[in-house]
């Protein structure tokens, strides 16, 4: 009968190393960081901007109608993503979308429904994430989204995520209509500002953590001017319409999704 060998005390250290690291991205409720991710966040922003107008545009005089469906879809969002015990691609970017969608909402009422200009609700937003951010550092001793494993990291995640959405529509609409550069010329803005972490980043030894959260906060921007450049027909706008906007950036990001479901390159460490 042949005997086999017992296992050295290298080989259980190495398996039991390689347990814990399964362990751990079992737990991860985040995607890696990837180019597809950069894609679906500038996808979901720039839907979120076309939608969330797009629904004021449908309910006009009852923009109470449109913000109530906003915070449901927020809501339903929130409650998939937190209740799911992993990552799951479909739910986390349609919480991302829903988040871009209430955080278009959250703006735009506090500037049209309550007078707030652009420069001090964008302020306003850059206190309350920084709040945020000081809350989980000093909390987690770390902002990095690859330690996003336990449920109070997720929800500081979350708030810091709701944060940039509503900074970025405050600060998009303030280039565009308060300093008047337009659509077009405030896309060409912050598509220069997002290459400054992403070169400092790969040339200049840049931190990764502030290279992510410098570059998600300038992508909600970039993207909502790019949606309403598309979108509106002022301001320098194409006028194509917020509704097939929207339209087509949620069948692109759809695709996405699926793509990523099928091949699951955004769990590269898995």
């Amino acid at each position: 009968m042949r005997q086999h060998p017992l296992p050295t005390v290298s080989d259980a250290s190495g398996a039991t190393t390689q347990s814990l690291h399964r362990a751990r991205q079992a737990l991860k409720k985040v995607p890696e960081v990837t180019v597809f991710f950069w894609i679906l966040k500038l996808l979901t922003t720039a839907f979120g901007e076309s939608s969330a107008d797009y629904l004021f545009q449908v309910f006009g005089l009852k923009p109470l109608i449109a913000l109530a469906i906003g915070t449901i879809g927020l809501i339903v969002a929130l409650i998939l993503q937190l209740t799911a015990r992993r990552y799951i691609a479909w739910i986390y970017w349609f919480a991302v979308a829903m988040v871009a969608v209430f955080g278009t909402m959250a703006a735009d009422v506090a500037h049209v429904g309550l007078g707030v200009p652009y420069q001090a609700s964008t302020m306003f937003f850059v206190t309350v994430l920084a709040v945020i951010f000081v809350t989980w550092y000093v909390s987690e001793k770390t902002l990095s989204i690859h330690s996003i494993s336990t449920r109070r990291r997720e929800l500081f995640y979350w708030g810091a995520v709701m944060a940039t959405f509503a900074l970025g529509t405050a600060a998009g609409d303030l280039t565009a209509k308060t300093l008047g550069w337009g659509y077009f010329s405030s896309t060409l803005l912050f598509l220069a500002v997002i290459a400054v972490p992403a070169l400092g980043y790969w040339k200049m030894g840049l931190n990764g953590i502030l290279a992510f959260w410098f570059a998600y906060i300038v992508t909600r921007p970039l993207g909502a001017s790019f949606a309403d450049w598309m979108g509106k027909a002022t301001l320098s706008g194409l006028g194509l319409g917020d509704k097939w906007v929207s339209l087509a950036l949620a069948l692109a990001a759809i695709g996405f999704v699926w793509y990523l479901t099928v091949t699951r390159k955004d769990m590269q460490d898995e």
